[in-house]
C-alpha cells in the first residue's frame, strides 16, 4: 500500500482529511517537536486507528507532506507517484 493510500484509507474510515488531522493534532498540543508515542496513543484512543495508519499521520503531523524519494516511482506495491502527499482529501486529489 502506498503512503497516499494509507492517508486515503484513514479519511475513508474517519471522514477526516489528513490536513484536518494536522489541525486537530495542533489543538491537542502536538507539533513537529512531539514524539510519536503520544500522537499514536491519541489516534488509537480517539479514532480507532491501528499502528501503521497512526504512524502515517505522525509523519504528516511532525514532518509535513514530503516523503523520501526512495518511495517514489519504484514500481513496487509501496511506490508513490510523487514525493509530496495530498492532504486535502481523496476526492480533491488531482493525481487520482
Amino acid at each position: 500500500m502506498t503512503f497516499q493510500a494509507y492517508l486515503d484509507n484513514i479519511e475513508a474510515k474517519t471522514g477526516i482529511t489528513p490536513r484536518e488531522f494536522i489541525e486537530l493534532a495542533h489543538e491537542q498540543g502536538f507539533d513537529e517537536t512531539t514524539k510519536s508515542t503520544p500522537i499514536v496513543a491519541w489516534l488509537k484512543a480517539d479514532y480507532g486507528l491501528g499502528q501503521g495508519h497512526a504512524m502515517a499521520l505522525v509523519h504528516v503531523i511532525t514532518k509535513g507532506p514530503q516523503i523520501s524519494d526512495k518511495h517514489v516511482g519504484t514500481g513496487t506495491a509501496h511506490s508513490d507517484p510523487s514525493n509530496m502527499l495530498w492532504l486535502d482529501g481523496a476526492a480533491t486529489n488531482p493525481n487520482r
